[in-house]
């Protein structure tokens, strides 16, 4: 063992053959699951939903949560089969063995969290600051994403503390909007029949569909935690339980803040709201501080960036080791063992998209792109059950994956046809990358990177 772990020093790697540092236990994997599956998502979305759907928020939250964790469970399964960094497009060259289909599906991934990490940033110098101080929002979100660039460089363990703190005021910041939803209801001023209402003039079913498409949004982010499988203690045992109290924890709190929300606030001023659960907040006539809700939902935002931002740089790193992006994103700071040129190059791009859109345009990318990442890592689950491995791991049972790629494909068809427009151009800017790692000579699987 002693002579294990000296020659696990001096190549900079651990005894599981990782140059990352396993730094993350069990309960901050749970800390970060649930931090990036709430974020900014269901303070936002609240009334767009309410719009689609009508009062019954909750209703396309819970069928939202229950499309999501169809996914979840393929991903349980492959994450505890090959706990490496790189996540679906790990999984996708695995699978199906053909460099381009692993590049897209890593690429859509990819461009998925730095498309979703520039739109937080547009958040966080929105109303929100507003509240505090006029400022404009631009030059907020280049500030905010160095902030985040750095924070993810200086360490995992340092993020993820960050994390858990940012967590624990998320929480309490929605168990406020249930609490004060609850005493609007109990004042006699709120009106709890409105749970049951769907939007008129359309079925309960195309608008629980409706709804769901927007509500999927805010628990997309258990993904990007398949990309610290390789900096997670022991992630055959800790992951899928992580997982899935994770999204169950998240679940519960979105379905009882819609109670709350639809309850105590008319349906009308809940879809018309851009900060819809501040609405709840004044609606209670407790005297608390909008800015005191606003300072909550900043603190949202900006762990939802902070979370994407360390998923987008590991899964550069992986695509990297894989060979499937030049190879100096793979490069490790030798004092931190952060994967500092992934986290340089991926907030370069989160900047650039900033200057680009606005965040409801932003969000629906994000979904799209990570639709067609949920496809191909229920199919992989399927696929690489032929290729059995020397531990054990967590088996999912065989009608999920398949029940997930129809939920999948169910969803795609729900999107505009400018949302297919803007990931189109995102996909054709990844073709012309790989065209270009291909003729350097890139594009094979990199040796030694075999099943954990």
């Amino acid at each position: 063992m002693g002579a294990t772990s000296a020659g696990a020093r001096q190549r900079g790697t651990d005894e599981g053959g990782t140059p990352l540092r396993r730094a993350i236990s069990g309960r901050l994997l749970y800390l970060f699951i649930l931090g990036d599956v709430l974020g900014a998502g269901v303070y936002a979305l609240a009334g767009e939903v309410a719009a689609e759907t009508g009062g019954a928020v909750w209703v396309p939250l819970l069928v939202a949560l229950l499309l999501a964790l169809l996914t979840a469970a393929s991903y349980a399964e492959l994450v505890t089969k090959y706990p490496r960094a790189g996540g679906a497009a790990v999984f996708a060259q695995r699978a199906y063995g053909r460099p381009l289909v692993s590049f897209l599906v890593g690429f859509c991934m990819l461009a998925a969290g730095v498309t979703s990490v520039a739109g937080l940033a547009l958040a966080f110098g929105g109303d929100y600051l507003g509240a505090f101080v006029d400022l404009p929002p631009v030059p907020v979100a280049l500030v905010f994403l160095l902030a985040v660039g750095l924070l993810n460089a200086r360490g995992i363990k340092d993020s993820l503390a960050a994390n858990a703190v940012m967590t624990v005021v998320e929480v309490t910041g929605l168990v406020v909007v249930v609490v004060l939803g609850a005493m609007v209801v109990a004042g006699g001023d709120g009106d709890v029949g409105r749970v049951t209402e769907f939007r008129e003039g359309t079925s309960a079913g195309g608008a629980v569909l409706a709804g769901a498409v927007l509500a999927f949004y805010s628990f997309v982010g258990f993904e990007t935690s398949a990309n610290v499988a390789e900096e997670t203690q022991d992630p055959r045992r800790a992951f899928p339980r992580a997982l899935f109290l994770g999204l169950g924890t998240a679940g519960l709190l979105y379905v009882l803040v819609g109670l709350a929300a639809s309850a105590a606030v008319p349906t009308d001023e809940l879809a018309g709201s851009t900060g819809p659960l501040l609405q709840v907040v004044e609606a209670a006539g407790t005297g608390l501080p909008p800015e005191v809700f606003s300072a909550v939902a900043l603190v949202a935002v900006a762990n939802g960036a902070l979370l994407t931002s360390i998923m987008a740089s590991r899964l550069a790193y992986g695509m990297a080791v894989e060979g499937l992006l030049p190879r100096p994103l793979a490069r490790v700071l030798p004092g931190r063992r952060t994967p500092g040129v992934a986290i340089a190059a991926t907030l370069a791009v989160s900047m650039a998209l900033a200057l680009t859109g606005d965040l409801a345009e932003l969000a629906a990318t994000v979904v799209l792109l990570l639709l067609v990442v949920f496809i191909s890592t229920n199919v992989a689950v399927l696929v690489l059950r032929r290729q059995p491995v020397d531990h054990d791991h967590f088996r999912t049972p065989t009608a999920l994956p398949v029940l997930g790629v129809a939920s999948c494909v169910l969803l795609l068809f729900q999107q505009e046809g400018g949302v297919w427009l803007r990931a189109g151009l995102l996909l054709l800017a990844g073709l012309a990358l790989y065209g270009l790692q291909r003729a350097l000579g890139g594009g094979r699987a990199a040796a030694g990177r075999g099943a954990a």
